[in-house]
């Protein structure tokens, strides 16, 4: 596979992911629903890693920070500090003694403010793609 081949393989599993964190909000299951708009982004930064990588295999890495600091993108610090708020969900949702947290604080209303900000990331890294 060419490298846009491998770019275009992340982002369209991308977009399954982000349609998947929409019907599993509309369910009314937000930690489920965050854990695929954390999958989501890191499919995009995976592509960006891609795109700044001579390699077209990303690393097996679920930590956005990480993946955007080795493809040089660099998001503000409110931004950054979201994402990592956002692997949280990613790893803590897996565990039985972290799940239970991440019920506790995690409601409609913040679901609705981590989704307008997952969609603001997802601008700003798809720009970096063009």
């Amino acid at each position: 596979m060419t490298k846009q081949e491998h770019i275009n393989y992340w982002l369209e599993s991308a977009k399954k992911d982000e349609d998947l964190m929409n019907y599993i909000y509309q369910g009314k299951r937000y930690v489920q629903a965050l854990f695929f708009g954390h999958l989501f982004l890191e499919k995009i930064c995976k592509a960006l890693w891609i795109k700044n990588h001579e390699d077209n295999i990303p690393p097996k890495s679920h930590n956005l920070i990480k993946l955007l600091n080795e493809s040089s993108i660099s998001l503000d610090i409110d931004d950054q500090t979201f994402l990592l708020i956002l692997n949280k969900f990613q790893i803590e949702s897996r565990y039985p003694e972290d799940i239970d947290n991440l019920y506790k604080i995690t409601d409609q209303y913040i679901v609705n403010e981590y989704f307008a900000k997952i969609k603001k990331i997802k601008e700003c890294l798809l720009k970096n793609l063009r």
